[in-house]
């Protein structure tokens, strides 16, 4: 399977706003009390950014509940649902649920006290609740007296009977479908929402597990999403009968819902009626109840910010004091002897897969006699191997670093939660990034100790210090430490050398230094574009910038983000450090996402709603007329009106048409494409290429089939 491009700045948004709203980074939003949410969907980023921030505690909220119902203990999770969202009580059938499960929770406990507490929950609560949990309606109050009935044979057959007609209602399993069901009502009342990369990344998992198994492919990712994306979901909540009669929904709509999160057509009507018809909040609802591996979720996310760069590695928060103290003792142990008066080196290096073609590096720092102890600093840096890489590394250390963030895990200790996979995060977290450290004699005349670093951390400070002179445009600096570090790095990626010599020459274009932008031209663009004919396009598409020299060349024709990234993945790779998981799940799953809707032959409606549309904004077009011939190819309306175009070149290009089609595009409704798709049991391509041979018109299409 193929892998699409990734606006990797849009990526990096999205999970920094995920991580701010799960409170993952240390002091990532304010703990006072969030305001008031608004009901609307989230049409931008930002209000969505919002939205997930504010909506934090209301989730630890319904975290709290769901896990009182889960043990069992019914009367903490009505406390808390009491003091939080007293209206969701006075949904009867919700409140007989509760009070039946609180029933059989008394009985459960097998002692006296415990029967004597179920037979007098049942008195008070139980019975009034039955009475009155389905009002509106005679006969459904019927099947709730029945079911009040029934639940009195827990009374006389025992919970470990498997045969018992009560046996489902002794099960605990009862207790996670009421905490399911609870979370999915209080999500939508209080609008306590996942962050949108959690719905998004659900979104994309099931699209890429749909395609894959009805184009019969294995996915290259199928060990991941089978642990990330679990297979249970919460139990829908359902509309109160007062609700019954709303108008009914477009079919348009309901079976963009059904597909898009798998529902059946009832299941997705009842969806959109519980959200009064609100498409996008139906959607959102759907996606929430989906249950993700969260332990395993944070994970991915933490190592990706460390390999981008957003989150602080660790060791760099190591201040040198303490520093000192871990290496001092070692030092003292293998060489008592060692004085104030005797020089000891400490080499660093940064290979701990070493390679032969000159990427290891070397620091050696110099502990010079301070005072009455030793006091190792970076003052006395030889550079062995590659001066400029390390040099990179120290300005990005004091930089770029003390913008980082700080990873705090998803514990939080003020709320009372507390999640226990949160141990296991720090400790694979502290693992991703920490140093082996080892002392050794060095050979020679004299004795100096050796302090060998195997850090990955060392080896992600120069990969992040290229990638942000990639990203400032820097390239002829970039090539420079490049080739220092390993002159055949750029012999085995050729395609970045043009890229970053592309950058080379726009800049000098924009800067109005036409000779040397022609010198890089002749030096190395001609060149690589000779020696891969695939080159000689874009090489001419370069050169035009040189009939355009008041525009900004370099700002219309590359995408700095997505050089940097390349170049950080491919400098990555050399040095051993591998490409995040997260990277390659979103790869796959983006490029699922496209073939599935070429297939589909219309537009995913909800792709910009999720920012799927903002993953994919990867290039800048080079020229206005293929911007233009972009827009028109993307561009279609939404809901009732939507459209599907189908051509003879889609058609003969699918292969999958019975019979010719006219050479003219033949314009097919939506609501055509559903009649024939829902009449003749038919894939929506099928209906399509029926309708393209009748002029998209449904009616004929069912007469002749059926004549």
């Amino acid at each position: 399977m193929d892998s699409a491009p990734v606006n990797w700045e849009a990526l990096d948004a999205l999970i920094v706003d995920f991580a701010k709203s799960e409170n993952l980074f240390e002091d990532s939003f304010s703990s006072s009390p969030p305001s008031s949410p608004s009901s609307s969907s989230c049409s931008s980023y930002s209000s969505s950014a919002s939205l997930s921030s504010s909506s934090y505690h209301s989730r630890l909220t319904i975290w709290k509940i769901r896990r009182s119902l889960e043990a069992g203990d019914i009367d903490a999770g009505m406390d808390l649902l009491r003091s939080h969202a007293p209206s969701i009580l006075d949904d009867r059938r919700l409140l007989f649920r509760l009070q039946k499960q609180k029933f059989i929770e008394h009985l459960r406990k097998g002692t006296s006290e415990g029967r004597d507490s179920a037979i007098a929950c049942l008195r008070t609560a139980l019975a009034p609740c039955a009475l009155d949990a389905y009002p509106m309606s005679v006969f459904v109050f019927k099947e709730a007296y029945e079911e009040f009935k029934h639940v009195l044979l827990a009374f006389i057959y025992d919970k470990d009977d498997k045969t018992s007609p009560v046996a489902n209602e002794w099960s605990e399993r009862r207790r996670y479908d009421i905490a399911g069901l609870m979370s999915s009502v209080l999500r939508a009342h209080l609008h306590a929402y996942d962050p949108v990369f959690s719905m998004t990344l659900r979104y994309l998992i099931i699209i890429h597990k749909g395609y894959c198994f009805r184009q019969g492919i294995v996915s290259p990712i199928s060990d991941l999403t089978q642990r990330l994306l679990l297979d249970e979901r919460d139990p829908p909540a359902t509309a109160r009968e007062s609700l019954y009669e709303a108008p009914p929904f477009d079919e348009v709509d309901v079976q963009a819902l059904a597909h898009a999160v798998e529902l059946t057509r009832q299941g997705a009507v009842d969806s959109l009626r519980f959200s009064k018809g609100d498409l996008f909040l139906a959607f959102q609802n759907e996606l929430c109840r989906m249950r993700l591996d969260v332990s395993m979720l944070d994970e991915l996310v933490c190592e990706y910010c460390v390999y981008r760069g957003i989150v602080d590695s660790g060791l760099a928060s190591t201040s040198a004091s303490e520093m000192q103290a871990i290496l001092e003792p070692k030092i003292n142990q293998l060489e008592p002897g060692c004085s104030s008066s005797r020089n000891c080196s400490l080499e660093v290096d940064s290979g701990a897969n070493k390679h032969s073609d000159g990427m290891d590096v070397e620091l050696r720092y110099a502990c010079e006699p301070s005072s009455n102890h030793e006091d190792c600093s970076t003052s006395g840096l030889h550079q062995s191997e590659n001066p400029r890489a390390l040099q990179r590394y120290r300005t990005h250390g004091t930089g770029e670093r003390s913008k980082r963030k700080r990873w705090r895990g998803r514990h939080d200790d003020k709320c009372g939660m507390s999640f226990d996979e949160s141990s296991g995060l720090e400790l694979s977290t502290t693992t991703l990034v920490s140093s082996s450290y080892t002392l050794k004699e060095q050979q020679g005349s004299g004795k100096h100790f050796i302090l060998d670093v195997n850090s990955r951390e060392d080896k992600y400070e120069i990969v992040l210090g290229l990638k942000e002179l990639a990203r400032k445009g820097m390239a002829a600096e970039v090539v420079e430490e490049v080739n220092a570090m390993d002159p055949n790095f750029f012999m085995q990626n050729p395609m970045l050398l043009f890229k970053l010599k592309q950058v080379e020459f726009l800049k000098l274009v924009s800067s109005g230094d036409y000779s040397s932008a022609l010198r890089v031209a002749c030096a190395h663009l001609g060149p690589l574009a000779a020696s891969d004919r695939t080159l000689l396009k874009p090489l001419k598409e370069t050169l035009l910038a040189l009939l355009r020299p008041n525009e900004d060349a370099l700002g219309k024709g590359l995408s700095l983000h997505a050089l940097s990234t390349s170049l950080q993945v491919a400098i990555g790779s050399r040095l051993g450090i591998e490409e995040p998981q997260l990277m390659k799940i979103m790869k796959a799953t983006l490029y699922s996402h496209n073939e599935w809707f070429k297939l589909q032959m219309c537009k995913d409606r909800f792709e910009s709603h999720l920012r799927i549309d903002s993953l994919k904004e990867v290039n800048t077009p080079l020229h206005p007329s293929v911007a233009i011939s972009n827009l028109n190819a993307d561009t279609s309306t939404l809901g009732s009106s939507q459209v599907t175009i189908s051509s003879s070149a889609k058609n003969s290009e699918d292969g999958s048409s019975p019979t010719q089609v006219s050479s003219r595009d033949v314009i097919c409704d939506e609501n055509s494409i559903l009649k024939v798709m829902e009449f003749l049991a038919l894939p929506r391509v099928d209906a399509i290429h029926l309708l393209a041979q009748y002029n998209g018109n449904a009616e004929m299409v069912i007469q002749q089939i059926f004549a």
